[in-house]
């Protein structure tokens, strides 16, 4: 992962599309690169089957959220504190831990420019 200075983000927020996001990831968080390639898939195959691009919005929508927070190490590790309190199997922790990660999503989907989940 490419270091940068406290508080700022490692790459610029890149356009939300299929190869600016492979791009980033492939920077700031290579070993998502094979889940990035399987959903895709995946998204490409039920757009097809549906005839709707709902998929692969959603997909790319999920992805630009992923970037926007993995491009930053301040948000990156508090999202990964707060997914490891969740799996803690205490039930307090796990609500506490829910609400901070759909904060932090919402503010990724904000700033990207898509509403809250």
């Amino acid at each position: 992962m490419t270091t940068s200075a406290a508080g700022q983000p490692l790459i610029p927020q890149p356009p939300a599309t299929v190869a600016a996001l492979r791009q980033a990831i492939s920077q700031i968080a290579p070993a998502a690169l094979p889940a990035f390639t399987r959903e895709l898939d995946q998204a490409v195959d039920q757009s097809r089957q549906g005839s709707d691009l709902a998929p692969l919005q959603r997909f790319i929508a999920q992805w630009a959220a992923y970037v926007h927070i993995q491009r930053r190490p301040d948000a990156a590790a508090d999202l990964r504190r707060w997914e490891n309190a969740a799996a803690s199997g205490d039930a307090a922790r796990a609500r506490q831990a829910a609400s901070e990660i759909g904060r932090i999503l919402d503010e990724a989907h904000s700033a990207i420019g898509l509403p809250a989940r």
